[in-house]
């Protein structure tokens, strides 16, 4: 894979952008495991759908508003292939039987929630449930995608967690997602969902410190309902290891058209609360907040 160095001693891979600051302040990574956006014309030419509609599985524009973290002090890691490509938040070979033209081998996980909705590491559907593709796939196909994309993605994100926790004695993985705006069917509907497992992702205290500093800023915000944390969350939080992972998902609504895929008029807006956000958990006393109650 084609791989060079980027500013602050990061990386730029054909399958991610890993951007350093030039000195970690604190125990956090930030990770964006679905704003990727590199649609390559075999993927397009296989597809029965245009690239709009292929993008509305997209968390677009999550690395853009999470750019700041390096130059605050924390590393920011960032798919560059996109979600509808190879899902980077679901276990390695989470595969639908249906989608492929032959019979898969015996340890492939095709019993998951997330196949039976369409959606396992190779998506059969879009976020809005139209199907992908026009034919069946190969098992090859997979197997590429999964050795040429999400492996390389949580080598890095494993060597990032690894050397955040050595440095520092634990390590914070912030997990970036975008959801759709009015996600609950009543009430008001929440500006961020933070998902820690229900606690077993995240120390309850750390949660409760991003959550915090969110609603000081005016923002409403629910735990765990309807996000709790995908596999990135459930995978690397490992409380007693050190290592403690919280998935915060944003309403598009706050910074993008959810319909046309572009940044609204106050993206730039948003992007600078975001911005302080980071600032602020930067600046907050980590290795206390995450060996707390």
């Amino acid at each position: 894979m084609a791989h060079d160095l980027i500013s602050g001693g990061g990386l730029r891979h054909d399958a991610f952008d890993l951007t350093r600051p030039a000195r970690q302040a604190a125990p956090l990574v930030f990770v964006s495991a679905h704003s990727g956006r590199d649609y390559s014309a075999e993927f397009l030419a296989a597809a029965r759908l245009d690239a709009t509609a292929l993008r509305r599985s997209e968390d677009a524009f999550v690395e853009e508003i999470f750019e700041a973290a390096p130059r605050l002090g924390a590393p920011l890691l960032a798919a560059r292939f996109p979600r509808a490509w190879c899902d980077a938040n679901r276990e390695a070979w989470e595969l639908d039987p249906g989608m492929f033209d032959e019979p898969l081998p015996a340890w492939v996980n095709s019993a998951s929630p997330r196949v039976g909705a369409g959606l396992g590491t190779i998506a059969r559907v879009v976020a809005n449930g139209e199907a992908i593709y026009r034919r069946r796939l190969s098992f090859q196909e997979a197997e590429l995608r999964v050795r040429l994309s999400w492996e390389p993605f949580h080598a890095a994100l494993s060597a990032l967690v690894a050397e955040t926790r050595e440095r520092f004695g634990v390590c914070l993985l912030v997990d970036c997602h975008s959801m759709p705006s009015g996600v609950t069917p009543a009430g008001e509907a929440p500006d961020f969902v933070l998902g820690d497992a229900h606690g077993a992702a995240c120390a309850p205290r750390a949660t409760r410190a991003l959550e915090a500093l969110l609603q000081a800023r005016g923002r409403r915000v629910q735990r765990n309902d309807p996000y709790a944390g995908g596999y990135i969350t459930r995978h690397y939080g490992r409380p007693r290891e050190g290592v403690h992972a919280i998935q915060i998902e944003m309403a598009r609504g706050l910074y993008m058209d959810e319909r046309s895929i572009e940044r609204a008029p106050g993206f730039a807006d948003f992007q600078g609360e975001m911005a302080a956000l980071v600032e602020a958990l930067i600046g907050l006393d980590w290795p206390a907040l995450l060996k707390g109650k």
